[in-house]
């Protein structure tokens, strides 16, 4: 699962394989480390969950999202690409919250690719 953060935006990107476990177990994670000691990681998980809306959480350098169990396992079955939810913040704000699908680039890369999703711009 690859993560990118910008701004008030938090975006998971699942491959093939992640996208099944998620209907499969109800949760996909991952981690980076920065240091040796547990404490300096970065874990960052997707739950299934009986939620009424996707929402986003950060505890204990751990950000969780949660995602509609029934709309997590429609989507895992459609050719939908991603999940939109934007969560209201105490500060007026709001952060925006995007779950994607992985496709293959349409140009070629130094990263393993295999398990992404196939491009619906090019036939692979």
């Amino acid at each position: 699962m690859k993560l990118r953060i910008f701004g008030n935006s938090l975006r998971l990107r699942l491959s093939q394989s992640e996208v099944t476990a998620l209907t499969a177990s109800g949760k996909v994670e991952d981690r980076i480390s920065f240091g040796k000691s547990a404490g300096q990681s970065l874990t960052y998980t997707l739950l299934t969950a009986d939620v009424p809306n996707i929402s986003a959480s950060f505890d204990n350098g751990a950000i969780r999202v949660d995602v509609p169990r029934d709309l997590a396992r429609n989507w895992a079955g459609s050719d939908e690409v991603s999940l939109k939810a934007e969560q209201p913040l105490d500060s007026g704000d709001s952060l925006k919250i995007l779950i994607e699908k992985d496709f293959k680039c349409l140009t070629p890369r130094d990263e393993d690719e295999s398990d992404n999703f196939p491009n619906p711009n090019k036939s692979c």
